[in-house]
């Protein structure tokens, strides 16, 4: 059988090349034919993979946008697993939900599922913390995947209460990530963040890579 045709979704070219990278030795069964970070889908794709960092999120995410008409399925890649969210992103007609503590395997497994017309939402066993998968901006100061995510929101712009109800966390959950965020990167208020982000890979991008060889 042909492997499906991928295309993954987010708005740091960090964060897609990581899932993409993730994917390469099951290439047989999955081709990652298009990157776009920050821009839309254009190639014919089976599946389109929705990764959460820095985005909107369950019933936020423009599922129509996303697919412009076209027949492709959306998967959404996130380590916040909360059921209401989860239920929210299906009911509005995403095909699965997956978890980024998922290894390579698993997430190929799943996505065959997907394709093959089966809706994925994660298990109450699906593991949360066991490592995310792929890769991130602030990955090698030591930045967590979710203090990562934080941070490129607050860079972003957003307020802490903003960053909250965007990532469906507490208040309280939202000032301890950025507490340790800012240890591990050496600053004490928000705007030596927002600098450190600027320098550091945590503005959005606007890139499209299709097949692997063609830039725009």
């Amino acid at each position: 059988m042909a492997p499906i045709r991928l295309a993954i979704v987010n708005d740091y070219e960090l964060v897609v090349a990581g899932v993409a990278a993730m994917l390469s030795p099951f290439h047989e069964r999955v081709a990652v034919v298009e990157l776009d970070s920050g821009m839309p889908v254009i190639s014919d794709v089976d599946v389109i993979f929705y990764d959460t960092f820095g985005q909107v999120q369950g019933d936020g995410i423009d599922l129509e946008d996303l697919v412009r008409g076209s027949d492709a399925r959306v998967v959404i890649f996130s380590w916040n697993l909360q059921p209401e969210l989860v239920a929210r992103a299906i009911d509005k007609g995403a095909s699965g939900y997956l978890s980024k503590g998922l290894s390579g395997d698993e997430v190929v497994e799943a996505v065959e599922a997907v394709h093959a017309g089966t809706v994925v939402t994660p298990s109450e066993a699906s593991p949360v913390d066991r490592g995310a998968a792929g890769d991130w901006p602030g990955r090698e100061a030591g930045l967590t995947a979710r203090e990562a995510e934080v941070l490129a929101l607050i860079t972003q712009g957003l307020s802490n209460q903003e960053i909250a109800e965007r990532s469906y966390l507490s208040i309280n959950s939202v000032k301890t990530y950025i507490r340790t965020a800012y240890r591990k990167i050496g600053v004490e208020r928000r705007a030596q963040a927002v600098v450190w982000g600027m320098k550091h890979g945590f503005e959005p991008d606007k890139l499209r890579v299709v097949e692997t060889a063609h830039r725009e």
